[in-house]
């Protein structure tokens, strides 16, 4: 005699939850390293973290660009990361280092708010911050490359930020590569001006002027960005009020017998 066992097929409840795994144990460990990293962020000093960059010997430039990947996404300071860069490699190869490495950091952090939490947040988010969400994206890179040369709105707050909008990626990454390009050319150069006056090589006049022409740059571009914004919408509601006065002078003027 055979008997049959009878497999139940699985409840919603336990097809979401199944589905909704990946996502939840990404986000455990995101967050779980984030607040491990912030923890402990105190005791990480330039002099700590070129010290133990320097151990790695020709490998220092890989470790350090992976480590800054690493930092960007778990809410490390990247400006103690891109003065190092400076210090460690140049201000050539680390303003390389640092950019790339700030570009992928902000790219995962991106993707993971993106597909961890977008989609939880939107069936959540009240009408009158939708509508804001909306604003942004209607600005897609140019609200990018805003947020990128204002030295104050925090960096990887922002990254996670834009990935719960509907940005295109490849406008978030060309932007961020863009517009990060010069604050860490800038952030480089005064590392290195930095390490030259300790070790009394190198001209450091030189490189900490041109770094701090370079912030002066970053300054004024916001405002070359806003006119540039001010003047597409302006453009963009002259041609839609245009529009209903072309309509009407159609149906104002006479049909021809």
């Amino acid at each position: 005699m055979t008997t049959t066992v009878s497999t139940s097929p699985d409840t919603p409840l336990l097809q979401r939850l199944r589905k909704a795994l990946p996502r939840l144990l990404l986000l455990a460990v995101v967050v779980t390293g984030i607040v491990v990293a912030v923890l402990n962020r105190d005791s990480l000093d330039s002099a700590a973290l070129e010290a133990w960059i320097t151990g790695f010997g020709p490998w220092a430039p890989v470790v350090f660009f992976f480590a800054y990947v690493i930092a960007t996404v778990l809410f490390l300071p990247g400006l103690l990361f891109t003065l190092a860069a400076g210090a460690l490699f140049g201000p050539y190869l680390g303003t390389l280092i640092a950019l790339i490495g700030a570009t992928l950091g902000a790219t995962i952090a991106f993707l993971i708010a993106r597909y961890v939490l977008a989609d939880w947040i939107a069936a959540r988010t009240p009408a009158r911050v939708q509508r804001v969400i909306e604003g942004v994206e209607d600005e897609g890179w140019r609200f990018v490359a805003m947020t990128r040369l204002i030295p104050f709105i925090p960096f990887n707050a922002l990254n996670y930020a834009l990935g719960l909008t509907r940005i295109r990626l490849l406008a978030y990454m060309a932007a961020s590569v863009v517009f990060m390009a010069p604050g860490a050319a800038a952030y480089a150069y005064l590392g290195h001006a930095g390490r030259s006056l300790a070790t009394g090589d190198g001209d450091l006049v030189q490189n900490a002027l041109l770094g701090l022409a370079v912030l002066g740059l970053i300054g004024f571009m916001p405002r070359l960005i806003k006119r540039f914004v001010k003047g597409r919408k302006t453009a963009r509601e002259q041609a839609e009020q245009a529009e209903p006065a072309a309509d009407r002078a159609d149906e104002a003027r006479p049909e021809s017998p």
